[in-house]
């Protein structure tokens, strides 16, 4: 990505907090790189070089500033959405594919070779995957040298690392830095973890709010004005956290609880994910209005809420078939309530197997709805990992509205338009507007947020 020297030195003149994350600035006099919005007075721009992200920067041989902290803007760099494989590649990373299996792992997960996949991360970063791969370790662990107390120990097991000593050389190595030069002591805390994840602006908090809050589940989840949170289960670990927004700093304060320090950084991602919080708005908001009529009530800020898992999501859409948002709540309460583990005070969502072996006496709803959940299960417990939304439509009783919803909520998907649900089609009909879903592409699940948000 050729970034454009003009555009870049007026904005970091203007310290625009709409720039964060779009660019980094790398100054050669100092062998630092800063972000966009960094409060040291600004350096001579013949000293400064322009880079599309922080591993660029690093690969460079450039070190993160300690004032502006470049490990924690929004990520949203230019090309992002462009190549949708790229994007499932980071997203397997940053959840921990490759500390756990190969890079012919990863490329068979995406369907690909792993030469291909190798060009692509050339190509788009300028790294191997792998190497992206302990960048991010790294940046996490940077993160939580920062914002906790956790022992170094914890802090190398909660990135990704099975030594300290792996640890410490790999860190030295890629941010040109010790741990200890960013930690004077190391002592323990417990096991409640709170770190701040930034976004880029605009961030309609309310919308988002509002529609979370509308389908929390009690002793499952739990919604403030100002703050969202849950208990979740990520492979073999447990926990909880609640996120507070912090609309004067552009961020959430995320405290979070988990019995498997390991599984930390997947956890923060995931949430991360739920959020919405690495979504490049402005451009996304920009392509939308160019395909809506001038006379469209367009709410800035809206983001993509999320749901912790997949299997999660294809449950509650099945119990939401054909149903006010109010009932299919009520139906998801009582399975939480019948099968959901408990956990202090609060419930886990239920497993597959729970599921599965069943009889759902429970709920007063025809056989038939109670045969798709229980398919559902199965199938998740045959195929694990490898279940693809789309595989669901040969269980009976699971169609495309469901096999959607699922996608978009459940993986992110930002290009799903739910045009047969009933709240899109009542907005569409009371808006009286003439347009094309296909010309919002790839961009259609923040559409249908905009849609729902209308009525």
């Amino acid at each position: 990505m050729i970034l454009d020297r003009k555009i870049c030195q007026k904005a970091r003149l203007s310290r625009d907090a709409r720039f964060d994350g779009k660019f980094f600035t790398a100054v050669k006099t100092t062998g630092i790189y800063c972000r966009s919005i960094c409060p040291v007075s600004p350096p001579k721009e013949e000293n400064v070089s322009y880079f599309d992200s922080a591993i660029e920067c690093a690969q460079a041989g450039y070190r993160p500033c300690l004032r502006c902290r470049p490990d924690s803007a929004p990520n949203s760099p230019a090309w992002k959405g462009v190549n949708a494989t790229l994007d499932r590649a980071l997203a397997l990373i940053d959840q921990g594919c490759l500390q756990e299996h190969s890079l012919a792992y990863l490329a068979e997960r995406l369907g690909i070779s792993d030469r291909y996949l190798r060009q692509l991360f050339k190509r788009h970063l300028g790294t191997s995957a792998k190497n992206y791969a302990l960048y991010q370790q790294c940046l996490f662990a940077k993160h939580l040298l920062h914002q906790t107390k956790l022992p170094i120990t914890e802090i190398a097991l909660a990135s990704g690392f099975d030594s300290v000593r792996r640890f410490n050389d790999c860190f030295k190595k890629q941010l040109q830095l010790t741990p200890s030069q960013l930690r004077k002591s190391t002592q323990a805390s417990d096991n409640k973890i709170t770190v701040k994840l930034y976004y880029q602006p605009p961030y309609n908090w309310p919308v988002m709010q509002a529609t979370l809050a509308a389908r929390a589940i009690d002793k499952l989840e739990w919604c403030t004005k100002e703050s969202y949170g849950r208990s979740f289960t990520w492979q073999n670990s447990h926990g909880y956290f609640t996120a507070t927004h912090l609309a004067e700093q552009n961020c959430f304060e995320v405290n979070i609880v988990i019995s498997e320090i390991s599984q930390l950084k997947a956890v923060t991602h995931n949430i991360k994910r739920i959020l919405d919080l690495n979504a490049d708005l402005q451009h996304i908001e920009s392509d939308l209005k160019h395909c809506l009529p001038s006379t469209f009530t367009f709410n800035s800020g809206i983001r993509l809420p999320g749901i912790w898992q997949l299997f999660e999501a294809g449950v509650r859409a099945i119990l939401g078939q054909q149903i006010s948002v109010a009932a299919a709540r009520t139906l998801v309460s009582q399975l939480v309530d019948n099968l959901g583990e408990p956990y202090g005070d609060m419930r886990l969502f239920p497993s597959p197997h729970a599921i599965a072996n069943s009889d759902l006496a429970f709920f007063k709803m025809p056989q038939a709805r109670k045969n798709t959940l229980k398919n559902l299960a199965n199938f998740y417990l045959e195929h694990q990992d490898n279940s693809e939304p789309q595989q669901w439509l040969a269980l009976k009783g699971i169609g495309p509205w469901t096999v959607n919803y699922a996608q978009m909520r459940g993986l992110s998907d930002p290009d799903i338009f739910l045009g047969a649900d009933l709240g899109v089609k009542k907005a569409l009909a009371q808006s009286h507007h003439e347009f094309s879903p296909e010309q919002a592409a790839p961009w259609r699940s923040y559409l249908t947020f905009q849609l729902w948000s209308q009525l």
